[in-house]
């Protein structure tokens, strides 16, 4: 796995602290989606069937898909950072948090709004997180690590997970419906604008992380008999391809 390093003079405090209150905020917009009724996220589709079928709350759902995920780094060699340790735990504690304070919303418009801030705040979160370069979320990184060791396009690689996850979700009884549909084609704009405001460094590093972001999406897995397999760093592997 490679991580793009941090620009010289970056202060850690701050990338600390980006990165905890994106995860936090990551976890908040999961809960909103939950709470519009319109359908969730690819992965929180499969953590509400799950939750559905087992009793456990979401957000403690999301811990262990997490954790069970991050053992599948194992086989294909990735090493986790301070960051993909800390996605496991605080994305589904404060998704938890979240429902218990926020109610039921009611009414095709507020939950349209919600449903909304949802995606928006996700975006914000995931700029967040992936800008301060602790290392992807385990999902992420499960990605990245097939991508290398496949040497399929990193496109590929996550749409049939995300494929799977959703079929499965959805069998299981989570929800799909418009909110997914929205967050497939919002979350790569707004992370990939969120990456450049957060980005630690200054403009030139916010350019070369949405430069990388833009690579990554158009880019195909190129096989003329040999097959040429590059790292991406950690936003390039969290946007939609």
């Amino acid at each position: 796995m490679s991580i793009t390093p941090v620009p010289r003079g970056a202060h850690l405090t701050r990338r600390l602290i980006q990165l905890y209150v994106g995860l936090a905020l990551y976890g908040a917009s999961s809960a909103l989606l939950v709470r519009a009724g319109l359908g969730l996220e690819p992965w929180g589709v499969l953590h509400q069937g799950l939750a559905e079928r087992t009793g456990l709350s979401i957000g403690v759902v999301s811990i262990i898909v997490g954790a069970v995920v991050l053992l599948l780094w194992i086989p294909i060699r990735q090493r986790p950072g301070l960051g993909t340790v800390s996605n496991v735990f605080a994305i589904g504690i404060a998704m938890d948090g979240t429902l218990a304070l926020v109610p039921d919303v009611h009414g095709l418009a507020a939950e349209i709004a919600v449903m909304v801030a949802g995606v928006v705040v996700n975006g914000v979160a995931t700029g967040l997180y992936i800008a301060a370069r602790f290392g992807p979320g385990p999902r992420d990184g499960l990605m990245t690590g097939l991508h290398l060791r496949t040497g399929r396009s990193i496109r590929l690689v996550r749409t049939l997970i995300e494929v799977a996850v959703v079929a499965t979700g959805f069998v299981l009884g989570g929800s799909l419906g418009a909110g997914t549909v929205l967050y497939a084609l919002a979350i790569g704009p707004l992370a990939q604008f969120f990456l450049r405001f957060f980005a630690i460094g200054g403009e030139a590093a916010g350019k070369t992380a949405a430069k990388a972001a833009d690579e990554a999406a158009v880019a195909p897995a190129r096989d003329n008999g040999e097959t040429t397999v590059t790292a991406p760093t950690p936003e390039q592997a969290i946007l939609p391809k």
